[in-house]
């Protein structure tokens, strides 16, 4: 459908949404757009209510998880809105349309011992070991999201006061995140840029900028080499960090800042792990400081 194009068109120019929301969106709508052509619907102003109903127990029926779902539900009420709003439908026929109850769970959080196995893996001298270990000791000690560790360049570290800025948050790290730093720009990153000019902190081993997938496969890798057998994503271990800072006793707005919170009850999910529990498993506000 043409009017999707036009959509997404609409979201890069005027909400500047990022990549990842758009690729998301796109997504979501092709699989709706092949839905309709299967249904014989050509055009949005085609589409009713009761397709849209339809659509969700599709779904359902191919066993999509609720949380797929509802990311589905979001993007068919923004394209139909646009729609409305454009006076490109009559209706916005998605208004009736109810994401299904997503059952919340605890995030995945590792244990410090867990944690402090994973972060020994990368153990050679190599550039991409320096490197590998440099990162990981970085996401642990800040809470930082993936994006933001891979886009992290040379000057957004200060390494006299172990400072590192990240958008408009200023986020203190420990000693084994200073160490692992300094040996690796001392002896790891050159090698790695092999000659290239870039203000990049950690390059790829091509000397090109680190992808998500790229650094997803790694942690995956560091973890089975650990025997961890949690599910583990780059998010585990900004989870982990603000599990054991908020059971090492730290203030929760300030965990809240340093992760980028723009709500603090959204931090609240750390305070409610069980702080009992957790406190027989961790001391300090962060173990690696």
């Amino acid at each position: 459908m043409k009017e999707m194009e036009t959509f997404i068109s609409y979201l890069v120019t005027e909400r500047n949404v990022s990549e990842n929301t758009l690729l998301s969106y796109r997504r979501d709508l092709r699989k709706l757009e092949d839905y309709c052509r299967e249904q014989s619907i050509t055009r949005p102003a085609q589409v009713s209510a009761s397709n849209l109903q339809s659509y969700l127990l599709f779904l359902e029926d191919e066993h999509f998880k609720a949380a797929t779902i509802s990311r589905s539900v979001a993007s068919i009420h923004a394209f139909f809105q646009y729609l409305y709003r454009e006076h490109l439908v009559e209706e916005d026929v998605s208004e009736s349309l109810q994401a299904p109850k997503i059952e919340k769970r605890p995030p995945e959080i590792l244990t410090v011992e867990e944690v402090n196995r994973l972060l020994d893996q990368p153990s050679g001298s190599e550039p991409k070991d320096l490197r590998d270990k440099a990162m990981l000791e970085l996401l642990y000690a800040t809470g930082i999201r993936v994006s933001e560790l891979i886009g992290l360049k040379v000057s957004d570290i200060d390494r006299r006061k172990d400072l590192l800025t990240c958008g408009k948050r200023t986020i203190p790290y420990g000693a084994h995140a200073h160490d692992a730093l300094r040996v690796y720009l001392q002896s790891g990153r050159s090698a790695l840029l092999r000659g290239k000019e870039s203000d990049i902190l950690f390059p790829s081993c091509l000397g090109e900028p680190m992808s998500r997938q790229g650094f997803w496969k790694l942690l995956k890798a560091y973890g089975k080499k650990a025997g961890i057998e949690k599910d583990l994503t780059p998010h585990t271990l900004r989870h982990s960090f603000a599990a054991h800072m908020m059971a090492g006793g730290a203030d929760i707005r300030s965990v809240s800042k340093m992760l980028g919170h723009s709500d603090v009850s959204t931090t609240q999910i750390y305070a409610k792990l069980g702080q009992n529990e957790l406190r027989t498993v961790y001391g300090a506000a962060h173990p690696r400081g």
